[in-house]
């Protein structure tokens, strides 16, 4: 009898089977706008899809999810791709998401993030490039519209707090076709002005209205300015490629008006401040100067001024004494070097030195004749030659040689008849 009622698991499977079969909720699109959302510290996004009268829950798992190119938050309008199918857990349906856009304004968003990624690869938004804001201008330029609440809070502002500096209005479109042309054009036109500071913006708007600043023609316009320049682009939420690219980013056209200028107030407190430190260390430094003449003017010497000759000459006197005695030591030692040269015995008798030098020589003539060789002819001996070469082995000479043969006192010229060795 109970075989016909079915466990709420079972229907459940059932549903999720039709469903996942039906191919028209394969893939389903979707517009609506996104409330409940939730972000899991899985990377998934949890939320709802509504429109005036329904409602259907929706997940986007963590890896669609870090494709998106803008962060969904509740009021989002948004244009979504995914299945629809049942979660057993709960018994409800829901829409699995796969992409996600921003209903009308997605491909603007799409476009946004491309130029961002490929201006940045080019270096457009490297910090080495940003030039700094002067911290006093003399010569403020603004690129905005001529109306509107932007020029007039820029005015306003650099009014009250700096009303001594320059305003230059170089009146531009700043929405619309031809907007972004007509800000390029100022912004070149603006080199010609000798400028400290350019402010390039306008107030809020939806992102169609703040497009002409996401545009790379202005981007790049900035970019190449010499001027330093402050974007100053819609509300502190909103950012554009100008933002990026600018040497300065303001949060709102005001925001822009006051990193443009100091406040005057601010100004001249500190002027008074430096002037009473001015002061101050001029007062110290005269009184330190002061005591330091009084010191000197009481000073012995000074009332005393005899004193300071009397001393010197004393010093001269002592000096004098010194240098005497020191010449006196010189002269005592150099004549008693004299002395001792004049009374040297061989100076006295330079004939000894020469007798012992003789007799040196002599041993040495007698030590070189003893070594020389025509020495040893003289005691009947001989050298014989071949060919200017002297025979020292009877091996050396040959039956027919020429041979001269060296006595102490002449010389022999002869041929080699036979040879005999012992």
């Amino acid at each position: 009898m109970n075989n016909k009622y079915l466990s709420v698991s079972a229907i459940t499977r059932y549903l999720k089977a039709k469903f996942d079969q039906d191919d028209n909720l394969r893939v389903v699109f979707l517009k609506g706008e996104i409330s409940n959302i939730k972000y899991h510290t899985t990377g998934h996004i949890y939320f709802s899809i509504k429109d005036e009268t329904s409602k259907i829950n929706a997940i986007m798992f963590a890896g669609n999810a870090k494709k998106l190119l803008f962060k969904p938050v509740d009021g989002s309008k948004v244009l979504v791709t995914g299945r629809i199918s049942i979660y057993e857990a709960t018994g409800g349906y829901q829409i699995y998401v796969d992409e996600m856009l921003e209903d009308g304004i997605g491909n603007l968003y799409i476009a946004f993030e491309k130029l961002k990624q490929d201006l940045a690869k080019e270096g457009l938004f490297d910090q080495k490039y940003k030039k700094s804001i002067p911290k006093i201008p003399n010569r403020v330029g603004v690129v905005t519209a001529s109306t509107g609440a932007a020029i007039k809070d820029i005015l306003s502002t650099i009014k009250r707090r700096y009303p001594i500096c320059e305003v230059i209005l170089f009146p531009s479109l700043v929405q619309g076709e031809n907007a972004k042309d007509d800000i390029v054009k100022n912004i070149k036109l603006a080199e010609n002005y000798n400028l400290d500071v350019l402010i390039v913006g306008r107030g809020g708007g939806s992102i169609e209205d703040l497009w002409p600043f996401n545009e790379e023609i202005v981007a790049r316009a900035i970019f190449d300015s010499t001027i330093p320049i402050i974007s100053a682009v819609g509300h502190e939420i909103d950012f554009t490629i100008a933002d990026y690219v600018a040497d300065m980013r303001a949060p709102t056209p005001t925001g822009a008006a006051e990193m443009a200028v100091p406040n005057i107030s601010d100004l001249i407190n500190t002027i008074n401040n430096l002037k009473i430190r001015l002061n101050e260390g001029i007062n110290k430094k005269i009184n330190y100067q002061k005591l330091y003449l009084d010191s000197i003017k009481n000073s012995y010497a000074i009332k005393n001024p005899l004193i300071m000759y009397e001393n010197k000459k004393q010093k001269l006197d002592i000096l004098i004494d010194n240098l005497n005695k020191t010449l006196l030591k010189k002269y005592d030692n150099a004549k008693h070097k004299f002395e001792i040269l004049k009374n040297n015995y061989i100076l006295n008798n330079p004939n000894l030195l020469y007798k012992d030098k003789l007799i040196k020589l002599d041993n040495l003539i007698e030590k070189l004749e003893l070594i020389n060789p025509l020495g040893v002819l003289k005691r009947g001996y001989s050298l014989t030659y071949i060919d200017n070469k002297v025979v020292s082995d009877i091996k050396e000479v040959k039956k027919g040689n020429n041979l001269l043969i060296k006595l102490h006192n002449g010389e022999i010229n002869t041929t080699v008849i036979d040879v005999k060795e012992n």
